[in-house]
């Protein structure tokens, strides 16, 4: 069983390092650079190329049945959970066969209703706040424990 953290804009890397120390997982922070690496045994900085999705690539040729992966990217997610990975945002809502492809529709009439209205406001997205890390070290908790039943 492997953690991996697609680590671009990821705001809960040290929780799931936390996480993944106290079960003794290996965990792949997958980036593009930027980041301090974790001196951590458990944890293995993975810098990619420079370029769109090349860090997504890298994750999705290797994860697996067992594995699970911490993301934003819909559709990453969705090419994760079609190799057997259990996939998580950062703020805990967990992707799921059943619910991917409706986030993925609707990840594409968003994109779709910005393109038709340039001029519209942008940012509108909440903050990432302190209930949010919560939810998500409990739905890492119960990911893990659900992968290793299926490993």
């Amino acid at each position: 069983m492997t953690l991996y953290i697609d680590a671009d804009a990821c705001p809960v890397k040290d929780e799931a390092e936390r996480v993944t120390t106290r079960h003794k997982l290996k965990m792949y922070v997958v980036s593009n650079g930027g980041l301090r690496p974790s001196r951590n045994p458990f944890v293995e900085n993975i810098i990619v190329d420079a370029g769109a999705d090349v860090a997504d690539m890298w994750i999705a040729e290797r994860c697996g049945k067992g594995d699970v992966v911490v993301t934003g990217d819909i559709p990453l997610a969705a090419k994760c959970i079609e190799a057997g990975a259990r996939v998580l945002r950062h703020n805990g809502e967990a992707f799921t066969e059943a619910n991917i492809g409706q986030q993925l529709a609707m990840r594409d009439l968003m994109a779709d209703l910005r393109a038709a209205n340039p001029l519209g406001a942008g940012g509108s997205g909440k903050g990432f706040n302190k209930a949010d890390r919560s939810r998500f070290l409990e739905a890492l908790e119960r990911e893990i424990r659900a992968a290793a039943r299926q490993v």
